[in-house]
């Protein structure tokens, strides 16, 4: 053989070694994330069924207000900031919850802003739309880590026992009529 055929030899079989590592790249990546899942503890939002990890915040008021304190009343919890766009969207969802409600003692509406300017922003956003319900500063991100948020918005909603009976990640129409009964329910229940 000659110095020509063996150089031609040589290209093709690295052409035919790389063919072959491109065809089996996705079932080796594929076999690699799984042993990495595997071997990886979950780390995901709270699931429902967990309970509800209790923190204090300040109002836009001033005033702190705990999860705790709420305990016998059905907390729906917001994580959001007025930057996120799927967040706005949703919260004219939410106001129409909150007002259905509004008269209901044994149901809040929690809106914990993930904003890290000042409150002026935050409340100049909240007046301007008109929104009345509850919405607690937390620049900290506190209620995000401990509710292991992945991202905004999220929601909780947090039976009077203070067991999480539901989550959704990203947004959401809250006035749907579904969803208006399936809080009705929740409330009416005295051992939720």
């Amino acid at each position: 053989m000659g110095r020509e055929s063996k150089i031609l030899s040589l290209i093709a079989a690295g052409v035919l070694l790389v063919a072959v590592g491109l065809a089996f790249r996705p079932l080796l990546s594929r076999v690699k994330y799984h042993y990495l899942a595997s071997q990886t503890p979950a780390i995901g939002p709270v699931a429902a069924g967990a309970m509800a990890a209790d923190f204090k915040l300040k109002d836009l008021s001033g005033s702190t207000i705990s999860l705790s304190s709420l305990r016998g009343k059905v907390v729906f919890l917001n994580v959001w900031a007025t930057w996120c766009e799927p967040c706005r969207q949703e919260m004219p969802s939410i106001e129409a919850l909150y007002e259905e409600f509004s008269r209901d003692r044994n149901f809040v509406v929690l809106a914990v802003s993930q904003d890290s300017t000042n409150r002026d922003a935050v409340e100049a956003y909240i007046r301007k739309n008109g929104y009345k319900f509850t919405v607690l500063l937390d620049p900290a991100n506190m209620v995000a880590d401990a509710y292991k948020v992945n991202g905004i918005p999220e929601t909780f909603i947090i039976a009077r026992n203070g067991r999480i009976v539901a989550h959704h990640s990203g947004p959401y129409d809250w006035s749907k009529p579904d969803m208006r009964d399936a809080l009705v329910e929740l409330i009416k229940s005295k051992e939720g």
